[in-house]
């Protein structure tokens, strides 16, 4: 979850304990709020978290009873029990405001790359319905490797506001490479490679290691995604090809799509 809606989840829950402080531990309203809070600690943090713990452990009930038992000390254990739900809460918020979810930066990554996957499977679709323009407009028409840049730079556009063509790599034994595009705030490097005749599939994979190599000293990329288009079908197993660049051995992670298939 990310830190906006975790933040207002928990004001939410925060907010809520004003109209409770007249209530009791057996209203319906209350028993709901401590399930629905600990349910939403659960999903900001984990089932196993600190936070989660701190506040299942707090006590709305007297620890000892009198006999026989006063209204009173039912009363003053509910109250401290909320006082001390909204101490933590206001702890918690603090904490996420300061420090985020502690899983901000992985849904971050799953979204950016279920996004991108999104992108290159739907790829051919939007390329083949660009040629079908009212009255035989003048249209972008797939021919090369710089067309497809130039397509999949649009449709990046819209889910992504930080999107640097062609990043320089490092240095690599006295050679450099370009980048064809470098998210910068979710740490990811996508390479576009388009088939051709003149271009055997094991060659594109030769390219994609040598890449693969370089990427691994760039700052910024802690994922390098490529991409390979393949209208003509000319990687005639493009399944086992995605799978050898994604399991090279290389400690960067690599994501490889070849679309469409078949």
């Amino acid at each position: 979850m990310n830190r906006d809606k975790a933040i207002q989840i928990i004001e939410r829950q925060k907010a809520f304990i004003s109209e409770l402080r007249s209530s009791s531990r057996t209203d319906q309203n209350f028993i709901k709020w401590k399930r629905d809070t600990e349910v939403a600690l659960e999903k900001i943090f984990g089932e196993k978290s600190r936070n989660v713990s701190e506040f299942s452990d707090i006590s709305f009930s007297p620890s000892a009873f009198s006999i026989p038992i006063e209204e009173k000390q039912i009363r003053n254990a509910y109250n401290k029990g909320m006082q001390k739900s909204e101490a933590i809460l206001s702890s918690i918020l603090d904490e996420i405001i300061n420090y985020g979810t502690g899983t901000d930066s992985y849904e971050t990554e799953v979204d950016a790359i279920s996004t991108i996957e999104r992108i290159c499977l739907k790829f051919h679709a939007v390329a083949r319905q660009l040629r079908a323009r009212h009255s035989n407009r003048q249209t972008l028409a797939i021919e090369d490797e710089y067309d497809v840049q130039d397509l999949m730079h649009a449709l990046l556009k819209i889910n992504f506001d930080d999107i640097r063509p062609e990043e320089w790599t490092p240095s690599n034994s006295g050679g450099s490479a370009r980048v064809d595009f470098l998210l910068k705030r979710e740490k990811i490097v996508i390479e576009i490679k388009k088939t051709r005749t003149s271009l055997k599939p094991s060659e594109i994979g030769a390219q994609l290691l040598v890449d693969i190599a370089r990427y691994r000293q760039h700052p910024d990329c802690e994922l390098l995604f490529c991409f390979i288009y393949d209208p003509e079908g000319i990687i005639g197993n493009p399944i086992g090809f995605e799978r050898d660049l994604e399991n090279s051995g290389s400690d960067l992670k690599v994501r490889t799509i070849v679309g469409p298939k078949g």
